[in-house]
């Protein structure tokens, strides 16, 4: 087949996900395999380009239509220098991936931090298609972002913008300590691990809630009480759905983007969680930035990190 071809790498601490990407944003092949972390960097590396010859060999691409290679990984990364400062669920210190890669396959090599290519993977291919400006909220155990501006990726002055989550907005009198060492971030009540401390402490104080019956407390099973009516429930969804509301109305009034897009395991709840925050939100910005401006679910799910890595390099 004719045209240019993307390839994505996620890079996880357990598996590697690779995918290779139209010029559209469109991923039409993937391949996943595991990462060995234990085995080390050069391991890793190399097992990554494995990887990569293999999707392209397993299509019906050639390795001449690649345009380039993207990666996306959690973690510190000088973006300038394609190092890698610090990965910890890799163990990695100082790892020079854009350079290791391009030697392995003689081929252009980006690399990112994981928030900032689900939220590119969403902008070119996803939820965010047509959009130039938009803002990317993840909320899983923690509460990642990632920004787009212009079509771009604002990285900061050391690749650290869009660390949504560190927000401060809970009021004193409410906060308990993120595990970045502040008070009061969005992600200590609006990520699933916050979802689930809120209703443990409401089961631990007594309270009448159908949450007190099960073994155990997952973000999943508040959303679904809050569905099935109990009050308990309800109180911590608005409350989970009010503080992100909050943060993204302090992201409104400096940025001004056309799009919020919320993604994550706890975006799964539907309705019940983004009426609110759609209401809340209305409620804290003038109103020139309510106008055409909407909060949508990601679409891209599990491969916004894949498409996104592979749009590093248009």
């Amino acid at each position: 087949m004719s045209g240019k071809i993307y390839i994505g790498v996620d890079l996880g601490g357990t598996n590697i996900k690779v995918g290779i990407c139209s010029a559209e944003g469109n991923l039409l092949h993937t391949y996943e395999g595991p990462t060995g972390a234990e085995e080390g960097h050069q391991a890793v590396l190399d097992r990554i380009a494995q990887y990569v010859k293999q999707i392209v060999t397993d299509s019906s691409y050639t390795w001449d239509q690649v345009a380039g290679v993207g990666a996306g990984i959690a973690g510190f990364i000088d973006l300038a220098e394609g190092v890698v400062l610090a990965a910890p669920n890799l163990k990695w210190e100082n790892v020079a991936v854009r350079r290791e890669l391009e030697e392995r396959l003689n081929i252009p090599v980006a690399i990112n931090n994981d928030a900032n290519v689900a939220a590119l993977g969403e902008a070119w291919g996803g939820a965010g298609r047509g959009v130039q400006h938009l803002v990317c909220f993840t909320l899983g155990t923690g509460v990642g972002g990632g920004i787009i501006i212009g079509g771009k990726i604002v990285e900061g002055f050391r690749g650290m913008a869009a660390e949504l989550g560190h927000i401060k907005v809970v009021p004193d009198l409410e906060a308990i300590q993120c595990g970045c060492g502040q008070m009061g971030c969005v992600e200590t009540v609006s990520s699933a691990t916050g979802i689930v401390r809120m209703a443990q402490d409401a089961v631990g104080r007594g309270e009448v809630t159908t949450l007190s019956e099960l073994e155990t407390i997952t973000a999943k099973a508040v959303f679904d009480a809050a569905k099935d009516g109990d009050e308990v429930s309800i109180r911590i969804v608005k409350r989970a759905a009010h503080y992100l509301a909050k943060a993204m109305a302090a992201v409104a009034v400096v940025l001004n983007p056309q799009r919020f897009i919320i993604g994550g395991g706890v975006a799964r709840a539907g309705d019940i969680l983004f009426d609110e925050i759609r209401k809340v939100y209305k409620l804290n910005v003038p109103p020139v930035f309510t106008e055409g401006v909407d909060i949508v679910p990601a679409q891209l799910g599990n491969d916004a990190g894949i498409v996104g890595a592979a749009g590093l390099n248009l």
